[in-house]
């Protein structure tokens, strides 16, 4: 006990969990690293799983995101580009509680894509929208959290999240259609970014861009069959119209779906780590609910995980360009102009490419102008009978408002008169009545007083009272009968005033119902009314939120890489300057959607024609102020557009100022390309002419010393003439050769090219080709001059030496390579005078091998003529000369160093004397 120290004995010693513990955070320290290192090559499989077991380990992702936070994510971008690829990976194949975990780090993923999308190349552009990815994935699952991160769900599980409630589907189907925008968005940049002379999908860097893409293969075909199934569901519960806005969306996401399926099934690299789904040709009919029998649900198949460990990098790439050999000697390395060729082809193909994109997108634009077009005269037409026909129903109402008004008072009016007639005949009738009621009793007084007077005897004058009396009752009784039959009429026009007056009040009820309906009938119209514009209105907004995305569109497309080389003439562009002023002036006038779109489509084309006309600016700064002065106008336009509303005025000044800034630009643009292409047109051929003639001259020198060195000359010394100069005279017949080649190659270059215009216009548009042209003749007639030069030297005993013609020989072999590049990069593929020119090219390099081989031989030749004898030497002379020869050594060495430095400014010198070599090499 004595022997065991102190600090051994109080040391706390680790429990095996803690040590397990320990051990299990270093290994996923160790795999994580690796898997998210900084080398431009995919992300190891068998460290992404080490990192997704570990998940499964403890149940969490708190020691995946403690490593990750740890990493340089903000320093280097292919860190940063593989750990969304890992992070991607982990969420859907990690522990369920990978996603919950991940939550709190939604902000620091969105900060790292936003610093990222500062960069202005590939990676980081990808960067941004592969962050912008993972955030819309992680709330996605945040906002369903039954959804799993593999999105895998059967038909009984979707039902159970959506609780077979119509609108949770109606939200489920928006937000994954926003899940599928972010991964179609992202796979467009990917394969937008690659370049396929150098990162295609067999070399590291086209691997490391591509790996991505399987995961969300996955992921967008497990959307793409829920969002099919949704739909299918919405369609059964809900009308066809409400559902127009989604079937659209899926619609375009289909099309960008197949296409992308297409591309990815097309690469190498995923035939042994993906067997990716075909679409059909055609989308489901969500109209016709038998087609959810026909479905089929799209398969993503991969193949085992012992499969999935890819081969080593460096056994992928198939063009070594680190191992290329190093330009200081003047010469250009094969590979490297294979290499140059194809990238000049590669951005021939993609200029074509957005120009026919640009092509497409005008047309489908024009097409939706149109449609647009014609449901708005449809609509202004229909709101128009409307109005009219409200109108009309507006003036019948008040017609028979006003009629029913009339008739109401006049009845009223006629009633009243009727009722006093009728009182006043009643009156009249009763009173008849009782003057007839009482004659009647008259009469019967007057028949008794007869009676009697009839049972007695009368007298004379009782008789002639009897017959006054008789005749008295015959009047009353006439009156009576008059009476009779004036009560009689009275009752009869009673009876006819009642019905006259029944028919009156039925006329006036039919009036009122009649308002009635008028009054439902307008409040429908009012409602449809209503309906209609606020119709109206929803097209309005739509118009100018599409009119704010292509002016947008145009914008971000100023600072795509790609675009770059993308060209435009002045001329046309300044015509498009005048279309849109006109767009302003009809805009400012009045405010309509057809103005709005056409201000929007004039605009994006102005901006991306204007970019394209900057990239023909020689001076490059002045290019990029020019693509500021683009972003600035269309930026101008956004502002016009938030500002437009139907029938109301509108401010252009500070837009019209920008296109004018421009166009003073664009006009300074060409006056500099004016003054520095004059004299381009008449130079390229009289320097052309002084190559021939040096060539001519060349060859006819060496003819002269080759004769003039057979007359002087004999022995080893005739014998190394002779080599020298019918190897030099090889070269200058291969390089005539080259040289009428390459003459008819530019003759078809300028017909192809120059349409209506003459040659020395065309040289002159095209002014960087034609300087690389005159910089590669002078080139050759120089190099042409100084192997004359050094041949002369040598043959005639001027002190020259063999080795100045091998340097002259590499000169005009860098010099002739330079005249092949600079003819050959207009010409069009698959010319048969392109195909002459590379076979003469090809007989250029075999004779610069011929001289080089000559002379070094014809150097060991001299060298063996040399040789010195020191058999006959003291030792005092063998050390003398030995000390001789190693002071002479350091002198050579000590010249050669500094011919060295020489030769090194002397290319610094001629490099900053022909720019016109970079540009060629940017072409």
């Amino acid at each position: 006990m004595s022997s065991l120290s102190l600090p051994r004995v109080l040391q706390q010693r680790k429990t095996s969990l803690e040590q397990e513990r320990e051990n299990f955070e270093k290994t996923q320290g160790v795999s994580i690293s690796k898997a998210i290192n900084q080398v431009e090559n995919p992300v190891k499989e068998k460290h992404v799983r080490s990192a997704i077991l570990g998940t499964f380990h403890e149940k969490c992702a708190e020691t995946f995101w403690a490593v990750v936070l740890r990493l340089p994510l903000q320093e280097n971008r292919i860190a940063a580009w593989k750990f969304c690829h890992v992070l991607h990976k982990v969420l859907r194949e990690g522990h369920p509680q990978s996603i919950p975990d991940s939550f709190r780090h939604v902000s620091k993923i969105e900060d790292l894509g936003k610093l990222w999308g500062h960069l202005r190349d590939c990676y980081g552009k990808l960067i941004q929208e592969y962050c912008n990815l993972l955030a819309v994935k992680i709330n996605f699952h945040r906002r369903n959290p039954r959804i799993p991160g593999n999105l895998i769900l059967s038909s009984n599980e979707l039902d159970a999240i959506g609780d077979n409630d119509v609108n949770n589907y109606f939200q489920l189907c928006v937000e994954m259609f926003d899940y599928m925008d972010e991964i179609l968005t992202l796979q467009k940049s990917i394969f937008g970014s690659l370049d396929m002379s150098r990162s295609n999908s067999m070399t590291s860097c086209g691997q490391c861009r591509l790996a991505p893409l399987i995961p969300m293969i996955q992921d967008s075909s497990q959307l793409y069959d829920c969002c099919v199934k949704l739909l299918f569901r919405l369609h059964a519960s809900l009308p066809p119209d409400l559902l127009a806005g989604h079937r659209a969306r899926f619609l375009a996401q289909f099309k960008i779906l197949r296409n992308f399926y297409m591309s990815a099934s097309i690469l190498q690299y995923f035939k042994t780590l993906i067997q990716i789904p075909s679409l059909p040709e055609n989308p489901p009919n969500f109209l016709i609910q038998s087609d959810f029998g026909t479905y089929v649900t799209p398969v993503v198949i991969l193949p085992p995980e012992e499969e999935l460990v890819p081969e080593p990098a460096e056994s992928l790439d198939l063009v070594d360009l680190v191992s290329s050999p190093p330009m200081s000697n003047g010469n250009t390395s094969p590979d490297i102009l294979a290499e140059r060729d194809s990238l000049i082809e590669h951005l021939q193909n993609e200029l074509s490419r957005y120009r026919t994109e640009m092509a497409a997108m005008m047309n489908e634009h024009q097409r939706i102008l149109r449609e647009l077009n014609e449901t708005i005269n449809a609509l202004e037409g229909q709101l128009a009978t409307k109005n009219s026909e409200l109108l009309e129903e507006r003036h019948l109402k008040e017609d028979l408002i006003l009629q029913a008004e009339t008739a109401v008072k006049n009845h009223e009016s006629e009633k009243k008169a009727e009722e006093e007639k009728f009182q006043k005949l009643k009156d009249f009738y009763t009173k008849l009545r009782e003057e007839h009621i009482a004659l009647i009793r008259q009469k019967a007084d007057v028949d008794k007083q007869l009676l009697t007077i009839k049972s007695q005897e009368l007298d004379a004058t009782e008789k002639a009272k009897l017959e006054e009396l008789a005749q008295e009752l015959a009047t009353l009784q006439a009156s009576a009968d008059a009476a009779t039959e004036q009560n009689q009429a009275l009752e009869s026009r009673l009876d006819f005033v009642i019905k006259e007056k029944c028919q009156k009040e039925s006329e006036v009820q039919d009036l009122l119902s009649q308002k009635e309906d008028l009054d439902v009938r307008i409040q429908m119209m009012s409602k449809e009314l209503r309906d209609r514009l606020e119709f109206l209105k929803m097209q309005t907004d739509k118009v100018i939120r599409e009119s704010h995305d292509i002016v947008k569109k145009a914008v971000h497309e100023v600072d795509n890489p790609a675009f770059t080389s993308a060209t435009c003439s002045i001329d046309y562009f300044t015509s498009l300057a005048e279309g849109l002023d006109a767009c302003l002036i009809n805009l400012q006038d009045k405010v309509t959607l057809e103005n709005i779109i056409r201000l929007a489509h004039r605009t994006a084309e102005f901006v991306l024609f204007g970019k394209a006309t900057s990239n023909t600016s020689p001076d490059i700064e002045f290019g990029e102020r020019m693509g500021s002065k683009c972003k600035e106008v269309g930026e101008e336009c956004i502002k016009v557009l938030s500002d437009c509303k139907v029938d109301a005025p509108v401010s252009v000044t500070l837009m019209k100022k920008s296109i004018s800034d421009l166009v003073e630009m664009i006009a300074s643009l060409q006056s500099s390309l004016q003054a520095s292409s004059v004299p381009v047109g008449d130079l390229v051929e009289s320097e052309l002419a002084a190559m021939d003639k040096a060539i001519e001259e060349a060859a006819k020198k060496i003819e002269e010393m080759l004769t003039h060195s057979r007359k002087e000359d004999s022995g080893i010394k005739l014998e190394v003439n002779e080599k020298i100069l019918d190897s030099c005279t090889g070269l200058m017949q291969a390089i005539k050769i080259l040289i009428q080649k390459s003459r008819i190659l530019q003759a078809e270059i300028v017909a192809q090219g120059k349409g209506t215009a003459s040659i020395k216009e065309f040289y002159a548009r095209n002014h960087q080709w034609t300087e690389g042209l005159i910089s590669a003749a002078k080139a050759v007639a120089m190099g042409a001059t100084y192997l004359l030069e050094a041949a002369d030297e040598v043959v005639s005993g001027g002190g020259g030496k063999i080795e100045m013609v091998i340097a002259a020989v590499h000169g005009i072999s860098a010099s002739t390579a330079q005249l092949v590049a600079a003819s050959k990069v207009k010409a069009k593929y698959g010319s048969s005078s392109l195909y002459e020119l590379t076979n003469a090219s090809k007989g250029v390099t075999q004779a610069t091998a011929g001289v080089l081989t000559t002379a070094k031989a014809c150097v060991q030749l001299v060298e063996q003529s040399d040789d010195f004898d020191v058999s006959d030497l003291t030792p005092y002379n063998v050390k003398r000369l030995e000390m001789e020869a190693q002071v002479k050594v350091i002198e050579l060495e000590n010249s050669l160093a500094k011919e060295r430095l020489r030769l090194a400014a002397l290319r610094r010198q001629h490099y900053a004397m022909a720019p016109e070599a970079d540009q060629l090499s940017e072409v």
